[in-house]
């Protein structure tokens, strides 16, 4: 129903972000780019580019875009079990930068020789969107419920700790983590989309309590930030051990905070996606809580 070029525009202009570099990715014009996407537009009788900088897709150019990366990844796949694959196949995949620093490369490992990935770092509660979009193949994501044209297997769960140095402990929680006390001792956050720590400060301190905020974006550092002191966080139970000579104390003793995680990937059957799948599973099984 749409051809093949067509679609090829649609995904190297969202890709690249203007028709100029979608252009220079398919080694044809910018007039070209602009005059496929414009038919694709005709034949569905809908706008399906926002025309910005960056470009984006609409949400039914987010369909096309999907269908797009389907019909490239099958050819891909197809061309691999004939032997006429030009090099490994790609699978965009969508996941957590605390999935990604604990127990999700581990996985991918084995599977290097064949596939290339490109990993798209995002919280959990918006890879989704990533999936949703066309963006990726497959996600990591707390969201449950299956994205259009995706099948969902439950994960298990990563499971924080609110924890601190000794000495920041000794400092801001001398009679515990007292609602008072959490209302003012600074809190380290991964970013701005971060809610673990506020949704426990809250359930704690209240919805009032403002402290300090210190932002740490890479799950590795956001960990040792807390161990160096710079202020309390949720630190993953995977990460407790990493750093013997850098202890931390529980705020409040045996609380855990649970983050259920879901495997969402295209309905599609191929040998890429389904190893991928089994890989992901099967680590997840072994690193995850259950509870």
């Amino acid at each position: 129903m749409y051809e093949p070029h067509q679609l090829q525009a649609l995904t190297a202009a969202v890709a690249e972000g203007t028709f100029e570099a979608a252009a220079r990715a398919l080694h044809v014009t910018p007039s070209a780019i602009s005059q496929r996407v414009r038919a694709l537009e005709t034949a569905t009788g809908r706008v399906l580019l926002v025309r910005t900088k960056p470009v984006r897709a609409t949400a039914s150019g987010e369909v096309l875009l999907r269908l797009a990366r389907q019909t490239a990844l099958l050819s891909a796949e197809t061309a691999a079990e004939l032997g006429e694959a030009d090099g490994p196949t790609t699978l965009a995949v969508a996941v957590s930068a605390d999935a990604l620093a604990t127990w999700v490369l581990p996985a991918l490992a084995p599977l290097a020789d064949g596939t290339c990935f490109h990993l798209l770092r995002e919280d959990e509660s918006w890879t989704s969107e990533l999936l949703r979009g066309g963006a990726a193949v497959a996600a990591i994501t707390a969201e449950a419920r299956p994205v259009a044209g995706c099948v969902v297997t439950p994960l298990g769960s990563m499971r924080y700790r609110p924890m601190a140095s000794p000495g920041f402990v000794e400092r801001w929680f001398p009679d515990g983590a007292t609602a008072e006390a959490l209302a003012h001792a600074p809190v380290v956050v991964f970013d701005r989309v971060d809610r673990l720590q506020h949704d426990w400060l809250r359930s704690r301190a209240g919805g009032d309590a403002q402290p300090p905020t210190h932002m740490v974006p890479s799950s590795a550092d956001f960990a040792r930030a807390v161990r160096l002191g710079l202020g309390w966080g949720m630190v993953m139970e995977l990460q407790l051990d990493d750093a013997p000579g850098l202890p931390l104390v529980e705020l409040v003793p045996g609380e855990t905070v649970e983050v259920p995680l879901f495997w969402q990937q295209w309905r599609l059957r191929t040998p890429s996606l389904d190893r991928l799948a089994e890989a992901v599973t099967t680590a997840a099984r072994a690193a995850l809580s259950k509870r």
